[in-house]
Parts: structure tokens; sequence; C-alpha cells
């Protein structure tokens, strides 16, 4: 484990023929640098992974970024932490080697609202980015330039923390700034479904 680098995190490197691609892959609140590892080894076996942890606590559970209550975030700290994971992705490209170029940003829940301000703020950091049950945080003003970036947006339609109309004007959001946008939906709630990961793995064999 890793802790010199901002964020405390594992990296592990590609193994085959997805060598040039690296997941950057972001915990729910309350995940760890390892939450999603196997999500990552179902969609793209082969490709590197960036496991960074958040490293905000709320009550003893970690977060890419604060809020002031479920569903009510903390949008001033969250463009600040966007901006210090964007630093930290650039050191860890540097000191593991990888091609900063070719990162895919995977993220749930918290994890998911944090790449989804990457795309608004920083848009040149994520080659693809994979959104998982996120939240539109805020509008950017203006909208950043994402023509031709593939976002994959997957949704339950019973979310009861995320209600259907937050999905869909992200979704409008990102196509407006150019983005080649795919939404999946499901029928369960806040959870990935076996369904959402064979979409997702589907939609990059396609693009990787």
């Amino acid at each position: 484990m890793q802790e010199d680098l901002t964020y405390t995190h594992q990296y592990e490197p590609s193994t085959g023929e997805q060598g040039n691609t690296t997941l950057l892959l972001l915990h729910g609140t309350g995940g760890d640098e390892n939450a999603l590892s196997d999500l990552g080894r179902m969609i793209l076996p082969d490709a590197g992974q960036l496991r960074p942890r958040g490293n905000v606590s709320e009550n003893g559970m970690s977060r890419f970024f604060r809020r002031f209550a479920e569903g009510v975030l903390d949008v001033e700290d969250l463009k600040s932490r966007t901006g210090d994971l964007a630093t930290f992705i650039q050191q860890a490209s540097v000191r593991y080697g990888f091609d900063a170029q070719q990162v895919i940003g995977a993220g749930f829940s918290n994890g998911a609202n944090i790449a989804s301000s990457m795309l608004l703020l920083y848009p040149q950091v994520l080659h693809i980015a994979i959104l998982l049950h996120p939240m539109l945080a805020f509008v950017p003003d203006p909208l950043p330039d994402l023509r031709g970036k593939p976002v994959f947006i997957g949704a339950g339609r019973s979310d009861p923390l995320v209600p259907s109309e937050q999905t869909e004007q992200l979704a409008d959001l990102l196509k407006r700034a150019g983005a080649q946008v795919n939404v999946f939906w499901h029928n369960g709630g806040h959870t990935v479904s076996v369904e959402e990961v064979k979409a997702i793995k589907n939609w990059l064999s396609g693009l990787v």
C-alpha cells in the first residue's frame, strides 16, 4: 500500500493486451482502495489499476469529498478535491510509468460524483468515464469541451438516493458538452447490477 502520493492507494500494472490502459477506480462512501478491484477485473481484466482511497472521513467512512447531508454535496469542497485528484493521477503516472492519456475513470456513487466533476473541470484527465449511480453536483459555466469523449452512466430506476431526473440531467449536460453518452438503466436501486457490469464490458469492447 502506497501512502506518499497524497492518497493512500494501490497500483497494479497491466498484464496483457490492454497494456496502455489504466483503470482509475473510485469507491463509494465507506469503501476503500480495494472495493472496486473485482469490478475492474470484470470489465477490463488486463488493464492496470490505480485505486485511491478517499481522504475525507464521514463518521469513520471514507469519501472523496465532503457533504452537508445525504444528497446535499459540498460543491466547493468537491471542486477543490477534484483538483487534488487530478494532480495525484499525474503524479502517479510519473511514479508508475503508465500513460496519463489512457486513463479510464470508473466510479460508484461518491466516486462517480468526483469522476463526473473531473470531466467537467479537468476534461483532459479521463480518456473514458464510467459513472455508476452519479448525481448532478453542479453545472459549470462555461461548459467544458467533451467532444467525442465516451461516457457510460449506469443508473437504477428504483435508486432511493439518485432520482431518475438527476441522471437524465447529468446525461443531458454531458451531451451538450459534446460527450458520447450511453445511459444504462436497470430496475434496481443504488447498487451495481450484474446486467450493468455486462453492459459496461460490452460497451468498452468497442472502445479499448
